[in-house]
């Protein structure tokens, strides 16, 4: 078996699994909302605010298992970077500008509904995310109406929309820096590195020295969950000592096959059914109308198609990409609605720029699942009475 068919394999085997988490996470998120709006909705939300040691049920979620989420994420974009679907800048050109004008159009139109509302503007970068496990568990229910490179594509555009997001968490979301636990932090990633260096494949090591890096990075004032993120990028991805060329044997594969079914079908659930609940109980028609509601919901809708369609016809109308194969641009049209679903990400981020807030952080739920909504409908109606894209024997 060559290289190349190892890595579309692997490929294959992260689609399915997204796709199968993704229509997990739906069901998550319904049941959220059906629970925070029933008779038990007390003990659901007060058993989020209770503690369970030093943090919160909730604190728990967003910042510990959430951790184990990001290192998957951070894993994902060094394997696609350097050894996958994103190792040659050919491969990366599409799916790069489509992600870079699908982050920058939808900020803008955020900002646009909330530029002279000082204590809404900082969720600017709500809109910017695209749920790959939403966004595939949809293509999944539309069958061989999606081809199947536009599949890659999709995913290849979210992973580096992830890159985009960790970025942007890193820079704007971050508060009360320490430098001492910041100081403690870089000595633990230098050791990291150098364990890299030295040949260390040993798995087990290298997640106990996260554990440490989780908590320091914890008490620094930046988000826990980049430890998860830092710390992928320092597992080796190489063959293990006395084993042929064989990536997929290399600590950071080993990571992936060991996360790849419990990050879909647990952890992102969890945080769906945990921070998807909204009670309408009370609710008006203006809490729809807000400008944090409105910036959110447009953004991701008329945002998202504007941002990731628009660059993609550009660059492929001037030949700086080529269209994937056996798609046209309305295949292309209904992914680029699809990468409106923001539900993981986005909720992560709108949680991040109004902690503490709950009032905002409803607004925030409200925009998140009325948009995805509305991009999930509008996507799957382009893709399932557009033309059946052509049949191929290997489009991956």
């Amino acid at each position: 078996m060559t290289t190349e068919r190892r890595q579309v394999s692997i490929f294959r085997e992260f689609l399915d699994g997204e796709a199968s988490g993704g229509l997990v996470l739906m069901a998550a998120a319904v049941a959220a909302l059906i629970v925070a709006n029933s008779p038990i909705s007390g003990y659901y939300f007060e058993a989020l605010h209770a503690y369970v040691g030093p943090l919160s049920l909730s604190h728990w979620i967003n910042d510990g298992l959430m951790a184990i989420f990001f290192l998957l994420v951070g894993a994902e974009i060094k394997r696609e970077m350097l050894d996958g679907q994103l190792s040659t800048w050919p491969r990366r050109i599409l799916p790069g500008i489509a992600a870079a004008g699908g982050m920058f159009v939808p900020a803008l139109i955020y900002v646009a509904f909330n530029y002279d509302h000082p204590e809404t503007i900082h969720g600017w970068a709500i809109p910017t995310a695209t749920d790959i496990a939403f966004a595939l568990g949809v293509l999944s229910l539309l069958g061989n109406r999606v081809p199947a490179t536009l599949k890659v594509f999709l995913t290849a555009l979210a992973i580096i929309d992830d890159l985009g997001a960790v970025i942007i968490i890193a820079l704007f979301y971050t508060s009360d820096l320490s430098l001492a636990y910041l100081g403690g932090a870089l000595a633990i990633l230098v050791l990291l590195t150098a364990m890299n260096r030295l040949g260390v494949t040993r798995l087990w090591l290298y997640l106990a020295i996260g554990a440490v890096l989780w908590f320091v990075v914890l008490k620094s004032g930046v988000h826990a969950t980049l430890a998860g993120v830092a710390l992928a990028l320092t597992i080796p991805l190489r063959r293990a000592p006395g084993i042929e060329r064989d990536t997929e044997e290399s600590p950071l594969h080993r990571l992936e096959h060991l996360l790849h079914r419990f990050v879909p079908f647990v952890v992102i659930p969890i945080f769906g059914f945990a921070n998807a609940g909204v009670s309408f109980a009370g609710m008006t028609l203006s809490a729809l109308v807000e400008p944090l509601t409105l910036g959110v919901a447009f953004g991701l809708v008329f945002g998202k198609v504007i941002g990731v369609f628009g660059s993609a016809y550009i660059a492929i109308r001037y030949g700086i990409a080529a269209m994937p194969a056996n798609s046209g641009w309305s295949h292309l049209l209904g992914v680029a609605l699809l990468c409106g679903i923001g539900f993981t990400m986005s909720l992560f981020i709108g949680l991040l720029a109004f902690a503490g807030n709950e009032t905002l952080q409803e607004e925030v739920k409200i925009g998140i699942l009325s948009g995805s909504f509305a991009a999930a409908i509008l996507g799957s109606l382009v893709l399932y009475f557009g033309p059946k894209p052509a049949p191929s024997l290997d489009a991956e």
